[in-house]
């Protein structure tokens, strides 16, 4: 017979070195413990898998009914991307017609304790935007909560949690093929973040692209898809001095400050090198020139991530994996 051994805040205590009551303050937030303490706490938290008792509130159905959103990027950025006011408002929608509540929770600058907060038992699951592989990942939180992910979690631990996505890989191939197809020789890109799903399937793709066409794919710079990242990825590709005719930029923010920029050298766009994009939002709309892109369901992303974290709280069965449906936004830009 084997026998789980549930932790206790005691156990806590002693792994982490400490006394009960100071457990107790890291739990609650409170600021008189020394960032040391809160430090050693929080990683026997981890460790040991604890979660304080505070769901006994909730005796008969141990619910909460309320799920978590987590944004684990700076509130600049959440302000700034389009793609997350889109899924936000499609995952608030599903929400509403439900039993529900949805909260928000930006958490740049304080994993640690948004990763206690979810562990203690105030939310029946978690959704989460914008995952990332360093000390902002959330993959390993799938073993004390239901969790899903918008986009393709990075994880070194094995198996995935639930994810909502697109096929990056595609999208940015298939975009690429464009560039291709145009007669672009030489094509460059500004890819995403390396700790990030979509940023290492987005350079995937146009790797992929450039092997069918049996060009080089030596010409890659990282933004972190901000509009400022891309002009400064652009100017470091510029930089180089090697020519290029075509440039895949792994997101419609990146692309519009690259085109600053390329305006800056003189380059005009599609007569000297042609240009794409993924995302069919404000920035490749608006930009000089519109830019041809891959419009991603993003309603739609927020409202399944919704349906499957719902179908996870129940106990019902759901698909592990869904991948949406994308569509090319051709512009004349390539």
């Amino acid at each position: 017979m084997t026998v789980t051994v549930v932790p206790t805040l005691k156990m806590v205590a002693a792994a982490a070195g400490v006394s009960k009551s100071t457990v107790s303050r890291v739990i609650n937030d409170s600021p008189s413990v020394t960032p040391e303490a809160v430090a050693a706490v929080s990683a026997a938290i981890e460790r040991l898998g604890y979660t304080p008792n505070r769901a006994a509130r909730s005796l008969v159905s141990r619910r909460t009914q309320t799920l978590a959103l987590v944004i684990p990027e700076k509130t600049a950025t959440f302000f700034t991307d389009p793609y997350f006011a889109s899924v936000i408002q499609g995952a608030a929608m599903r929400v509403s017609q439900t039993d529900f509540t949805l909260a928000l929770l930006i958490s740049a600058g304080s994993e640690d304790k948004t990763r206690r907060y979810l562990r203690t038992g105030s939310v029946d699951g978690a959704l989460v935007l914008s995952h990332h592989s360093d000390d902002r990942s959330y993959a390993h939180l799938d073993d004390a909560l239901p969790l899903v992910f918008g986009g393709r979690p990075m994880s070194a631990e094995g198996s995935l949690p639930c994810y909502v996505d697109v096929d990056n890989v595609e999208a940015a191939a298939t975009v690429t093929r464009r560039l291709v197809a145009a007669g672009r020789a030489r094509i460059a890109t500004i890819t995403g973040p390396a700790d990030m799903g979509v940023g290492v399937d987005r350079l995937t793709g146009w790797r992929r692209a450039l092997a069918e066409a049996g060009q080089a794919d030596d010409l890659v710079e990282h933004g972190d898809f901000s509009p400022a990242s891309g002009g400064e990825a652009a100017r470091r590709l510029l930089a180089r001095g090697v020519p290029f005719d075509g440039l895949f930029v792994a997101s419609a923010q990146m692309a519009a400050g690259a085109l600053a920029v390329l305006r800056e050298h003189g380059l005009v766009v599609p007569r000297d090198l042609g240009v794409v994009t993924v995302d069919d939002n404000y920035y490749a709309q608006s930009s000089v020139p519109p830019l041809t892109t891959v419009r991603q369901p993003t309603l739609e992303v927020g409202r399944t991530m919704v349906d499957v974290l719902i179908g996870l709280v129940e106990g019902r069965p759901v698909e592990r994996v869904t991948i949406l449906e994308t569509e090319v936004v051709p512009r004349g830009s390539e």
